[in-house]
């Protein structure tokens, strides 16, 4: 079957770690084997075939600590229920303790950019009420104007052109 016709299921993940620091040093292949490792703990050698069939990792950004996962729609609850078991990720003989957040699951990689960009704003908000400085203030807000999806606006320029021209006719 392509790629493009199998269906697969996309986890938006936080890695919360007490140090900051550590998340710069984290890789996509840390962050695979971790996961393929916390799955063969919790469901066993059956869980972890079924789950390695199409997983991977999308994408992570070591500066937020967010990955996008993916996985097999068949098989995506046993991945996000081994999840909550990942205690540490290693890199290079490092140790390095965390704890994976899911804030989302989604059937396509657009939703969970839609979904991203409006977990971004939220915690941008947050970080305006708690800020006391003007000039940071100013910057947030200018964060703020800047979120959206590349080509976000021209589609939604376009829709709204359709919808006038519908209306006229």
């Amino acid at each position: 079957m392509p790629i493009s016709l199998r269906l697969c299921r996309y986890f938006v993940c936080e890695i919360i770690s007490e140090d900051p620091h550590c998340l710069q040093l984290i890789e996509e292949r840390t962050v695979h084997n971790a996961v393929k490792n916390a799955v063969a703990r919790i469901h066993g050698d059956f869980g972890l075939a079924c789950c390695s069939i199409a997983f991977s990792v999308k994408y992570l950004n070591a500066y937020t600590g967010v990955v996008l996962l993916c996985c097999r729609k068949d098989f995506y609850r046993l991945l996000g229920s081994s999840l909550p078991f990942i205690s540490h990720l290693e890199n290079k003989n490092q140790c390095y303790p965390c704890s994976f957040n899911t804030l989302y699951v989604g059937a396509t990689i657009r939703r969970c950019q839609k979904f991203l960009i409006q977990y971004n704003k939220d915690q941008l908000l947050l970080l305006l009420r708690n800020c006391s400085n003007e000039a940071d203030r100013q910057a947030i807000q200018k964060s703020m104007q800047s979120c959206a999806l590349v080509g976000e606006q021209q589609f939604q320029s376009h829709d709204e052109d359709s919808d006038v021209s519908t209306e006229m006719a």
